[in-house]
């Protein structure tokens, strides 16, 4: 069974790169495109879509605004943040707000392709329960709808105190977007301080989820540079 997919963008031969992408990607098929939020709301209602990849930025709603309206209307569809917005403030917002992925425009169909092969993996993991059976899952099942699994690590289920799972979250989505990252670059795309920003990155260093590199400039201590595994 394919998953029916949702293409929300304003931008019309954006949208159509994005569907062809879909189009492309085994298991899965788009069901309708939509160029604005009310659109995609009407859409969501009709088509009834397995999955959004939504928009940040729409001329009337924002996708951020979507994604908080169709939870608060209980609806289970699956979300893909697919945008330009880098703000930490956004990425916190989708998040907290249920989206299964956020992949930053713009990007080659390799990317896109990934994040849709763990949507249909984390799909897939609770298909079994689907349908009121009350069948339990397992941590291990748990951990990877929840996204605790990635292609560049795994976010601990236990984290030294003070440490957040959610920013450590967006701590790994940062050095996945940038490859190589240093502190102070996590502290800027995140919004921490380069301190506590640093201690996220040692943390994935310490776990084997990540590896660092010195880099030798001019005078003073190397920057150290991290990259996940």
């Amino acid at each position: 069974m394919s998953i029916g997919v949702l293409v929300v963008d304003d931008d019309f031969m954006v949208a159509r790169i994005h569907a062809r992408f879909v189009e492309q990607t085994p298991g899965f098929d788009v069901v309708g495109t939509a160029r604005t939020g009310a659109e995609a709301l009407d859409l969501v209602e009709t088509l009834e879509p397995d999955l959004l990849l939504l928009d940040v930025h729409l001329p009337d709603i924002s996708g951020l605004e979507i994604l908080s309206r169709l939870r608060r209307e209980g609806r289970d569809v699956a979300v893909v943040m697919v945008t330009a917005e880098r703000g930490a403030e956004a990425v916190r917002a989708a998040l907290h707000g249920g989206a299964l992925q956020y992949l930053v425009k713009p990007f080659e169909y390799a990317d896109l392709a990934d994040r849709l092969q763990r949507v249909a993996e984390a799909l897939a993991s609770l298909a079994p329960a689907a349908g009121g059976s009350g069948e339990d899952v397992d941590q291990s099942t748990i951990d990877q709808v929840f996204g605790l699994r990635s292609a560049g690590g795994a976010v601990p289920p236990e984290l030294p105190k003070g440490l957040s799972p959610e920013t450590a979250a967006l701590v790994l989505a940062a050095a996945r977007d940038r490859g190589e990252i240093s502190a102070t670059e996590t502290a800027e795309a995140v919004g921490l301080s380069r301190v506590t920003a640093r201690r996220y990155l040692e943390h994935l260093v310490d776990t084997g989820a990540a590896e660092v590199r010195l880099q030798y400039g001019g005078a003073g201590r190397p920057e150290r540079r991290y990259r996940l595994r």
